[in-house]
């Protein structure tokens, strides 16, 4: 499962969790937490505990809408050098997936930062080359010093960056699900802080931890959080204090201020979340791709359907296990994917394909 060193203290903490006597369900926002959870079998672990976790909206990838990558499309077939991440090319949308438009005439290129997009549109000083950002509070701020910086006349980001505490927010007063506590991601929290978390404890009176990725960071988090459930407390408890800080980054925070503005967006499988996006403010407007394309953007619908069978957005709510979709294992496959879980590595239905957890 890991390492034999870790195991005496991984079966403590299991021992102590039995020993709450609970029955308890939380969601973790993150798409490395699942990953850490299937691949060391920490689920069929808590399942003898009484603590059984969901994943949230923990994928930048999945969340991003069809009409976003419509967008991106739609700037890509006018003739821009569109670059973006490998995983957000491969993602299926209507007729064909981003990585699908170079058949069609469209120039997609696979860069790993938005650094890659910088040089490429220096190189190519007669091209419109387009960065389709994607991410959440880890990686906003990349794009947002780059920006700050200053980038070529001739680049421009199309912005689908989103930011965490407002889709808790969304979850939690859906009333979809009841949940007893919420995991809180180790990376984001690093820029963020713990005050984000705050009003949500305040709001719902639920109990958060922040947790590390290593098989007993989730284990000692989900065991906190588990014994603030039995002892009816409901606080902000950091279990990742190595690396995670009460005031966070406040250099990164201060950059995505400066650069973004918080917007209302639509998530796959939500509604529109009011303050979650982050869209360029208006003294970047000639860098800002909805603008300067608007006349490609315009014949776009408003909303476009999830592919057909597809319960992304389901799951990405945690209403639903990857398993419980028709699709999963069988039309819905790593090598022939029907929809973003199964695309990203973040993506619950890849992690627990990829682990065997396919019944």
């Amino acid at each position: 499962m890991f390492e034999l060193r870790d195991r005496e203290m991984a079966s403590q903490i299991v021992e102590k969790l039995k020993a709450l006597d609970v029955n308890v369900q939380f969601m973790h926002v993150c798409g490395t937490h699942q990953d850490t959870l299937v691949r060391h079998g920490l689920d069929s672990l808590f399942a003898d505990t009484g603590v059984r976790i969901l994943q949230g909206p923990g994928c930048p990838v999945c969340v991003t809408t069809p009409r976003e990558i419509e967008e991106a499309k739609a700037i890509a077939m006018g003739g821009s050098i569109l670059t973006t991440f490998g995983d957000m090319a491969a993602v299926p949308s209507l007729d064909s997936s981003l990585q699908q438009m170079r058949a069609k005439g469209g120039d997609v290129r696979v860069v790993y930062s938005i650094n890659e997009s910088v040089e490429l549109a220096k190189n190519l000083p007669d091209k419109e080359v387009v960065f389709l950002s994607v991410g959440f509070e880890t990686t906003a701020p990349t794009a947002a010093a780059t920006i700050a910086r200053g980038i070529p006349e001739n680049m421009s980001i199309l912005s689908c960056n989103r930011t965490v505490p407002a889709a808790l927010d969304g979850i939690l007063s859906s009333g979809e699900l009841n949940l007893d506590g919420l995991i809180e991601p180790g990376h984001v929290s690093t820029i963020t802080g713990l005050s984000i978390y705050y009003p949500l404890t305040e709001k719902y009176g639920i109990p958060q931890v922040v947790a590390g990725f290593e098989p007993l960071d989730l284990l000692m988090g989900t065991y906190v959080l588990a014994k603030m459930v039995a002892d009816g407390e409901a606080k902000v408890v950091n279990v990742y204090d190595r690396l995670v800080k009460e005031d966070g980054n406040a250099k990164a925070r201060e950059i995505i201020d400066r650069v973004f503005l918080a917007s209302d967006v639509k998530w796959r499988g939500f509604p529109v979340i009011p303050g979650s996006g982050l869209e360029p403010r208006e003294e970047f407007d000639d860098h800002n791709a909805r603008l300067l394309f608007e006349d490609r953007l315009s014949d776009l619908e408003d909303e476009y359907p999830e592919p057909p069978g597809c319960q992304c957005g389901e799951v990405l709510r945690g209403v639903m296990e990857p398993s419980e979709c028709g699709l999963f294992g069988s039309a819905c496959q790593p090598t022939s994917p029907v929809g973003p879980c199964m695309v990203s590595s973040e993506g619950s239905c890849n992690i627990m394909f990829k682990y065997g957890r396919r019944a």
